[in-house]
């Protein structure tokens, strides 16, 4: 019997160690992290309307709260007893309890396919159930008012609580949209419709692309394949024109602010006075390097006062609304006026009170102010743009107030009332932790305490490492994973993962240090993983960024081969086994670098890139390349079919049928430009997606991806 024991028991020790070291799969690396390495969390953590509870949903079924004085845990309500209501009213039931949030008074708001419920969750019965057609849109709820908006198709409606609809507009020309969002989702635009705080108003973007043209999709599934058009504005030709209505449900009447039928000029950051009289609105002017922020009365839509303006030798570009404070009578605005983008203080007839932050780094979210605008509370980049810390700032002093300490990256829940914090936390050795702070930085209590969801396996360890940009000065990030069984006297081949663009910060202080897990995969399977954040990427200031304009690619390419530089440095690394991938900006980036540095990378993937910068949209393409009417030698020297005849090396390039970001007309003239210069290149298409593959299809495209690296490095 002793004998069998101790059979048993290394046997049991062998499994285990079997098991510590599981190798990712393909299909691991790419919905594992959304599937069974998903982090533990509080899913649809939010705080209740007074402030005294926090809530989240358990399991998809059960909304749970919790106090913030006794730490007690009770159910509000299950899916159970709100489907039961919803059955007797003959409506649809839910699937799972999930897209929710809560009103002033402790009303439930959940969203269910169209249809929109208001659930009181103190009288256990529906207080607002609004069934909206199967076609409905961009749902926006106004509990002031009780009232949702919503499209159907290129018009703008609104139902109130009796279920009475209401066509706000009816316009028949395909050409003019309303209630949607505008200027493809540039300038912070998340949205077309913004209601006033008391509900009385509704205004709405109405964007009139007539004078764009149609940029031919096809549908392949058809019989006879078909013309699917989509508006696409390139750069430099005609762009949509943009104004903003503002809809009184009192009157029936619709006044119309900036409304100029010959107009390019962008209109964001769309912000209420608190007492309803005045709107503002960000106007900026095409060429996108002058901004005024104006004021307009709602009565009339008159212009009332132009309150300040920016303007910049390279761009401008505002991504905020104005937050009013408590007193109605001044607002915060965010600006990058100095270099970095911090806050500022003005009053509603446009003086500046004072700037409220300053410094080399970042506010990167404005969290708001205390009931009594004492402090205004936020996230930065300060000490480092690697992670994010949680500040406050008084208003009357200046002083400041750190409340948060732990390397890493926070992000914060502020209690309505502002005396408590539910603090996300996140590094590159903490998966996620949720802490109660009070409103001073201090722990009340841990809430949450993720486990390593990768415990079992042997996931290599990232490392974040600097480089010298190309300037000689500048310091860069960039994240190295090594193999998982290392060995120090062996050659490996490198992949370099790279992104480059605006917008974009790859290397940060978070889990898997901001990596994508099949990076991890990857080096599960002997390759050396490489990325680095080079000048023109995001979250280090507007010099960084702005470096790439009017000549994209150049630096950072640049920037790029001193990462060359130092993976070349290392005595592990196989120079001639050097391949390179990216998607979008970074599908450009990875044949700049095949074409205009030829010799370096052996294989590269390039995922949805933009080749020539004419053919991309006019708003982002503008911003960061002007016209190519006004700078030609710049497009000149973006555009890859300028360098075919210097590719070497194995090149596959990847994208989309239906791409209307970086539309297919980019690939196919690089293909076309390859077999005029009797250059062959590797080339796949997905019929029916669009600027990624989403979904498990993307299992096949990682599959393609790490398989031609396989094949080739």
């Amino acid at each position: 019997m002793k004998r069998n024991f101790i059979s048993i028991a290394a046997l049991l020790c062998l499994s285990i160690v079997i098991n510590a070291q599981q190798k990712l799969t393909i299909e691991q690396a790419v919905t594992g992290n959304y599937r069974e390495f998903k982090r533990a969390d509080l899913t649809g953590l939010k705080w209740k309307a007074e402030g005294e509870q926090f809530t989240w949903v358990d399991q998809y079924k059960n909304l749970l709260a919790e106090n913030v004085n006794s730490g007690e845990t009770a159910a509000i309500v299950t899916l159970d007893e709100l489907n039961a209501v919803l059955k007797q009213k003959n409506a649809d039931t839910l699937a799972y309890l999930y897209n929710y949030s809560w009103s002033a008074s402790n009303k439930l708001q959940i969203e269910n396919g169209n249809n929109f419920l208001v659930f009181d969750v103190e009288q256990d019965k529906i207080d607002g159930l609004y069934q909206l057609p199967d076609t409905a849109q961009n749902i926006d709820y106004c509990e002031k008012a009780s009232t949702v908006a919503y499209t159907v198709g290129n018009n703008l409606h609104i139902m109130d609580s009796r279920g009475n609809d209401v066509a706000i507009t009816m316009d028949k020309n395909p050409g003019i949209v309303n209630g949607q969002i505008v200027s493809r989702n540039e300038f912070g635009i998340n949205t077309g419709t913004f209601w006033s705080p008391a509900g009385h108003y509704l205004a709405f973007y109405r964007k009139d692309e007539t004078q764009v043209t149609n940029y031919p999709l096809v549908n392949v599934n058809t019989r006879i394949a078909t013309v699917e058009n989509v508006k696409y504005p390139m750069a430099g030709m005609k762009s949509e024109h943009v104004s903003l209505g503002v809809f009184n449900p009192a009157t029936g009447r619709t006044v119309f602010i900036e409304r100029d039928s010959l107009s390019d000029k962008y209109l964001t950051c769309v912000t209420w006075s608190p007492d309803e009289k005045y709107v503002y609105i960000a106007v900026l002017n095409r060429e996108q390097n002058h901004m005024k922020f104006k004021k307009y009365d709602v009565a009339t839509g008159k212009l009332v006062k132009i309150l300040f303006e920016e303007k910049s030798d390279k761009y401008v570009e505002p991504l905020h609304a104005a937050y009013f404070l408590h007193d109605g009578e001044s607002f915060i605005w965010q600006s990058r006026r100095d270099g970095f983008n911090h806050l500022y203080l003005y009053d509603t007839e446009g003086n500046l009170i004072k700037q409220v932050t300053k410094g080399d780094w970042l506010v990167t979210e404005l969290l708001g102010t205390d009931p009594a605008d004492k402090y205004v509370f936020y996230q930065s980049t300060n000490p480092s743009p690697l992670g994010r810390q949680i500040y406050k700032t008084s208003l009357k002093s200046g002083k400041t107030y750190r409340l948060t300490e732990e390397a890493g990256t926070h992000e914060v829940q502020v209690s309505p009332d502002y005396n408590y914090m539910l603090d996300r936390f996140e590094s590159m050795k903490v998966p996620n932790r949720i802490d109660l702070l009070s409103q001073k930085g201090k722990l009340v209590r841990n809430v949450l305490d993720a486990p390593n969801p990768f415990k079992d396996f042997t996931l290599p360890e990232a490392e974040i490492v600097n480089v010298t940009a190309a300037d000689g000065k500048t310091k860069l990030y960039g994240r190295l994973i090594k193999p998982a069984d290392f060995d120090s006297t062996k050659k490996y081949p490198v992949v370099v993962y790279v992104y480059g663009g605006p917008h974009v910060q790859l290397i940060t202080n978070t889990w898997l240090a901001g990596a994508r897990l099949w990076q991890y995969y990857m080096a599960q399977h002997g390759y050396v993983v490489f990325t680095l954040d080079n000048r023109g990427s995001a979250n280090r200031g507007l010099h960084f960024e702005n470096i790439i304009h009017r000549q994209v690619g150049t630096n950072e390419i640049a920037d790029q081969m001193e990462g060359v530089k130092y993976l070349k440095s290392l005595p592990y690394v196989d120079q001639d086994r050097m391949g390179i991938h990216g998607w979008s900006f970074g599908g450009f980036m990875t044949i700049s670098m095949m074409l205009r540095e030829p010799g370096t990378f052996k294989v590269a993937v390039a995922g949805g890139p933009v080749i020539d910068w004419k053919y991309y949209e006019v708003m982002y393409g503008e911003r960061y390349m002007d016209t190519p009417q006004e700078n030609p030698e710049g497009y000149e020297t973006a555009s890859l079919l300028n360098y075919v005849d210097n590719l070497e090396g194995k090149l596959l390039i990847i994208h989309g049928a239906i791409d209307h970001t970086v539309v297919w007309q980019n690939s196919l003239r690089f293909l076309e430009k390859c077999v005029k210069e009797r250059k062959q290149v590797d080339y796949f298409v997905y019929p029916r997606h669009e600027h990624n593959v989403r979904g498990l299809d993307r299992i096949h495209l990682m599959e393609k991806v790490t398989g031609y690296f396989d094949d080739f490095l």
